[in-house]
């Protein structure tokens, strides 16, 4: 959804509870409402600003460490096979497997210009503006990841005050690990739905 239809959809929630409440007599409880939201909004955001600032910080003690160049080198084996037209592609593969390792520590920041950097290197050999499959692969890879820390949905719980924030690590590491496969499999089996056409 655009920036400017996301507008139009707030701006007219707004409108229609202004108009409610003054139809139902209720404006002062709309009014009140809204300052106690906006209120809640900065606690929750600065909950959030340092539980991700320790993660984060985390995080790039475990990149500096070499953890995430010991996960992109093996997770490279695994990456050619998905990606057949690319593996003899050195620049490619590379980006592909530190965003890979990149997204699996929770490192989005550092995840998203890899990223971009093995799209653009994919986008060559795509012929007249089409996407390869291997492209669409790394699309679907990308948005499906596998993450062992979830720091931003930890960070929110914890400043909702969740008791224990990281309680849900087996049902994310179940979940991703299921929409993953799932978006391989698709990705594989549109591919030759679209070669067979």
């Amino acid at each position: 959804m655009s920036p400017m239809a996301l507008n139009l959809v707030w701006t007219g929630m707004i409108i229609v509870s202004i108009v409610y409440g003054l139809l139902s007599g209720s404006i002062e409880a709309v009014g009140s409402a809204a300052v106690q939201g906006a209120a809640e909004a900065v606690k929750l955001c600065i909950g959030i600003c340092g539980v991700t600032s320790l993660w984060t910080g985390v995080m790039e003690l475990l990149s500096r460490a070499g953890v995430t160049a010991q996960l992109k080198n093996a997770f490279l084996p695994i990456l050619k096979r998905l990606f057949p037209r690319s593996k003899n592609n050195a620049a490619a593969m590379e980006a592909v497997s530190a965003n890979v390792a990149a997204n699996l520590l929770g490192l989005g920041n550092a995840a998203t210009p890899l990223g971009i950097q093995a799209a653009t290197e994919m986008a060559r050999l795509s012929r007249d503006g089409v996407a390869t499959d291997d492209l669409c692969m790394l699309v679907v890879i990308n948005s499906a990841s596998i993450q062992l820390i979830p720091a931003t949905v930890a960070a929110v719980r914890a400043a909702a005050g969740a008791e224990n924030p990281f309680d849900i690590l087996p049902a994310v590491w179940l979940a991703s690990a299921v929409s993953v496969l799932a978006g391989i499999l698709s990705a594989k089996v549109m591919a030759r739905i679209w070669r067979a056409r």
